[in-house]
């Protein structure tokens, strides 16, 4: 079944998407889809994106947004974000995103994230990636929030794409969200 993004985010808040891009004009255009639309139904932004990307990002959101609006949107620095403890540690990584959606979750007001994950820079065994994904996978719906999960399609060897399938009940595709049927939610005791 497939899904506007729209469409999806009105009917569930718990929603984990993959998105593996090919290019990067259309990851911009689905970043800034993605952030306008959060902004349209009240939800703030939280986008963990690289310096470079980002300033492309901002320049379309300065051209479409008010100052208002801009206010909705919190920037973490992914390489900050998914190197905080120094390398590649999934209880780091969780650790500063908690630290990051608090004020959101304290607050009660709706949010929605976007994480860009750099594989390229990534070191480390898969099961590491798939235990991250797997506590991602636990904290969307604990926090009941969307997240898109960006990767980089050429850099994603067939066995990483496999995992990825496995941890994310979504996939985006072009301007669709298709369900995963390789999904498979690990279950916690």
């Amino acid at each position: 079944m497939t899904r506007k993004m729209s469409q999806l985010f009105e009917e569930k808040r718990t929603v984990h998407v993959l998105y593996e891009y090919e290019n990067m004009q259309n990851y911009i255009e689905q970043v800034v889809r993605f952030i306008e639309e959060g902004i349209s139904v009240g939800d703030f932004v939280i986008l963990i994106e690289n310096d470079p990307v980002y300033h492309m990002i901002k320049k379309e959101l300065d051209n479409r947004l008010t100052n208002d609006q801009l206010e909705y949107v919190h920037r973490v620095n992914n390489f900050d974000f998914y190197f905080s403890s120094g390398s590649y540690h999934p209880p780091a990584i969780v650790q500063y995103f908690n630290k990051v959606v608090q004020p959101y979750v304290d607050k009660e007001l709706p949010f929605r994230s976007w994480a860009h994950v750099e594989w390229s820079s990534l070191e480390g065994p898969l099961h590491i990636i798939e235990d991250f994904e797997r506590i991602v996978d636990k904290a969307v719906h604990q926090y009941s929030f969307p997240l898109i999960c960006a990767y980089e399609k050429k850099l994603m060897p067939n066995h990483l794409k496999t995992l990825l399938m496995e941890t994310h009940p979504y996939v985006l595709s072009e301007d669709e969200f298709i369900e995963s049927q390789q999904y498979r939610p690990k279950k916690h005791a």
